[in-house]
């Protein structure tokens, strides 16, 4: 696992709790009290570390490396996934997969973005960081859910948009709007999650959506709070000002009414316990579809445009 610094107390117990069993194993001594006792401490750590973190600590828990990707929530609650390649313009974009699955036993259309999970993979899919051709191929699987009525799922996690040369040359700018645009004009159920990163154009492009969900430890901002360092201040060192700054946690965007809700996080993370919210991601996102379907269309589609017009109005 990943450290992070906050968690060092943390970790060092569980390393110790780990060498206890170990000798338990080896020994056959009895020292399960001791490590219960431990693990208790354990716990109690955790709980409160978790309770206050600061934005720039849920900005490092929200990029944690063992944190659920894409291709976990496919495993965990997608049968029989297809994906689906290409944008029929220029070519595949491995940062953004998508393709058609069954979701508690209904077909839908499912993308979003995968960071990888090493070295290899991470590559592969660019870290994340979609090109136009990524956002093109979302525009077509969504036109494709809107012609046969299936609902729509994404799961958001990227730090936004890849900002090459290559990707400017080949219209990022107009391929993220025209994906807003497609979402707010289908006329099925869309229900979006941030995961993880949400970050600027690169995530709204493919979450303007009827329902907006962020898992407890996930961000969700206009620009990076390096990003915004680097303008503002004229130094990165700045990000925790900057994070600060943004409102860009969950608990700031529920507030602010940006999202409809926030989805719990077990105590310590995510990635301290990823099937655990994978199934609580599935939950969330089957009792939206369930609230949502049988809507007409036309509704969903004038629902979904006003909340985003709504969300644009001074207070």
């Amino acid at each position: 696992m990943s450290k992070l610094d906050f968690e060092k107390p943390i970790l060092e117990l569980e390393g110790k709790i780990a060498e206890l069993r170990n000798v338990s194993n080896s020994d056959d001594l009895n020292i399960g009290d001791e490590i219960v006792r431990m693990q208790n401490k354990v716990d109690r750590l955790l709980k409160q570390v978790y309770g206050k973190l600061t934005p720039q600590q849920k900005v490092l828990v929200a990029r944690h490396q063992d944190r659920p990707h894409f291709k976990d929530y496919i495993e965990g609650f997608i049968e029989d996934f297809t994906p689906l390649a290409g944008d029929r313009l220029f070519g595949e974009d491995e940062a953004l997969p998508g393709g058609l699955g069954r979701f508690r036993g209904h077909s839908c259309v499912i993308l979003g973005q995968e960071k990888g999970s090493d070295t290899e993979s991470r590559i592969k899919h660019n870290f994340g960081m979609a090109r136009p051709e990524g956002y093109r191929k979302a525009q077509r699987l969504m036109h494709m859910a809107d012609q046969f009525g299936l609902p729509v799922i994404t799961l958001v996690d990227t730090a936004g948009a890849y900002p090459g040369v290559g990707a400017e040359e080949r219209g990022q700018a107009e391929a993220i709007a025209k994906s807003i645009e497609v979402c707010l004009e289908v006329k099925v159920p869309i229900v979006s999650v941030v995961i993880g990163e949400g970050g600027s154009g690169g995530a709204i492009a493919i979450a303007a959506a009827n329902k907006v969900y962020m898992l407890e430890h996930s961000i969700y901002s206009v620009i990076s709070p390096e990003g915004c360092a680097s303008i503002l201040w004229r130094s990165a060192s700045h990000a925790e000002d900057a994070a600060n700054a943004l409102k860009l946690t969950a608990q700031d965007l529920k507030e602010l009414k940006l999202i409809d809700d926030i989805i719990p996080e077990p105590i310590g993370g995510a990635h301290r316990a990823r099937e655990e919210t994978v199934q609580s991601v599935a939950l969330q996102i089957e009792k939206a579809l369930k609230d949502l379907s049988g809507t007409d269309g036309a509704i969903l589609k004038e629902k979904r445009r006003q909340k985003f017009i709504e969300m644009g109005r001074a207070a």
